[in-house]
């Protein structure tokens, strides 16, 4: 999957992945009446909503993105139904042919990190019959209950040929909590790292390893450290535009090919029509104003790469 998603951002010359992170305040009321008329102020009516919200976007941006972020966390604040609603959004991208990243966050040991590997990114046997849960193509994972937690991922990864990506500095402002904590002169974060380019080589694809790692756009200097630790990890990272990040941040994450790194905005893009810049889309239109942000995006990113 790794090579897939190497080839469309090659092929859009967009190394962006929208990060669909629905807020029901994002939802434009015309949408949010719609789904309420149906089912009522329920978690029913609330996922419709998200569902239906989320299909526009897409719809609108598919042609122009190699890949899609959902974070399940805004699914499964709405219960079962969110959870329905997550899978539809998942099955729908992966029918635009968009890479679909799971942002989980998960991380447990043994059997139960297998089973959230499985879930998400594998196969599960009931009776004599396999079936696919929730068929993303790569998760997010946090690291820090050490290799036990991540080598089912990684085994997961090796057969289905699928991917994650392993928290390793994040863009919140409290990460240095932890991830900046110096063990002898060096902090968390690069020793992290360094397992992220361990991991990798136990899977590559062609140019980039299966496992990829998650830095953060606020974190710049970060970025070229890493890029150096992890040569072969492709590297998710998030931060742009609602949480400070701009085109300039990020040179130093991208390999001198222009790979290596894909960038995320979630509620700048997915809520563009809010800002004053896209205000004249209004909520009626709020998927061209996602498209708009998707473009400008894309040449703030590619005019920064160009002066590298």
């Amino acid at each position: 999957m790794i090579n897939k998603l190497v080839e469309k951002i090659q092929r859009t010359e967009a190394p962006i992945v929208v990060g669909l992170d629905p807020m029901l305040t994002y939802i434009p009321e015309h949408i949010r009446e719609k789904a309420f008329a149906e089912y009522g102020e329920t978690l029913e009516g609330a996922a419709e909503a998200v569902w239906q919200f989320n299909k526009q976007i897409v719809d609108y941006v598919y042609d122009l993105i190699p890949a899609v972020k959902p974070q399940i966390a805004m699914y499964e604040q709405f219960g079962v139904p969110g959870i329905a609603a997550f899978k539809k959004t998942v099955d729908y991208c992966k029918s635009k042919d968009l890479v679909v990243i799971g942002d989980v966050k998960r991380g447990d040991i043994g059997s139960t990190s297998a089973a959230y590997a499985i879930g998400h990114l594998g196969k599960v046997q009931v009776g004599s019959r396999e079936h696919v849960p929730f068929d993303e193509d790569f998760v997010t994972v946090n690291p820090y209950l050490g290799s036990d937690g991540v080598n089912p991922f990684v085994k997961v990864c090796q057969e289905e040929k699928k991917g994650i990506f392993v928290l390793v500095k994040t863009s919140n402002p409290s990460s240095g909590e932890f991830q900046d904590r110096l063990l002898g002169e060096r902090p968390l974060y690069e020793y992290v790292g360094e397992k992220v380019a361990e991991w990798g080589r136990q899977c590559m694809g062609e140019d980039y390893s299966y496992v990829g790692a998650v830095v953060g756009a606020t974190y710049p200097e970060v970025g070229k450290i890493m890029r150096r630790i992890m040569p072969k990890a492709y590297i998710l990272v998030p931060g742009y535009g609602a949480q400070g990040g701009q085109g300039s941040d990020l040179v130093h994450f991208f390999n001198e090919d222009g790979l290596g790194a894909i960038v995320n905005s979630s509620r700048g893009i997915i809520a563009a029509y809010k800002q004053s810049a896209y205000a004249r889309f209004g909520a009626e239109h709020f998927a061209e104003a996602s498209r708009a942000a998707v473009e400008a995006m894309r040449e703030d990113i590619k005019s920064a790469l160009r002066q590298k």
